[in-house]
């Protein structure tokens, strides 16, 4: 009986941690001056290059608000699916789940501002958005 009680014990904490590698986090592109564009890990500091560190499972929800579409792009690391990898106009979203452990390394294409931005002018080269993301 005694057996029985702690494998269950096990089955439990096992499923409480699995809950937690779940987790998410998210990345916003926003427009700039200088730079043209730079992105943000869960609120923090806009920068071009960003390192995120999480844990396998976890979703990662990317928000485009600049003001020109972005494609997230896959250059080096385990396989991942990107839901919605244009992100076509301002708002649009796509969301990658690390399901595996590993270093990834993801950067955006940027195209053409939205029509009706004309105006928006920029300081120096455009930013190459560039993200390392440490799973473990």
């Amino acid at each position: 009986m005694k057996w029985i009680l702690a494998t269950a014990s096990i089955a439990v904490l096992v499923a409480a941690a699995s809950a937690q590698a779940g987790s998410s986090a998210s990345v916003t592109i926003r427009h700039q001056m200088r730079g043209c564009h730079t992105w943000s890990v869960n609120g923090g500091a806009y920068k071009a290059s960003q390192v995120l560190r999480i844990k396998r499972g976890t979703s990662v929800t990317f928000t485009n608000n600049d003001v020109m579409p972005h494609t997230l792009i896959k250059t080096r690391g385990p396989a991942l699916v990107i839901g919605h990898a244009k992100m076509g106009h301002m708002s649009a979203q796509a969301k990658a789940v690390f399901s595996h452990p590993g270093v990834y390394k993801l950067k955006t294409k940027a195209g053409e501002d939205y029509p009706g931005m004309d105006g928006m002018k920029t300081i120096g080269e455009d930013n190459v958005l560039r993200l390392t993301v440490h799973v473990s």
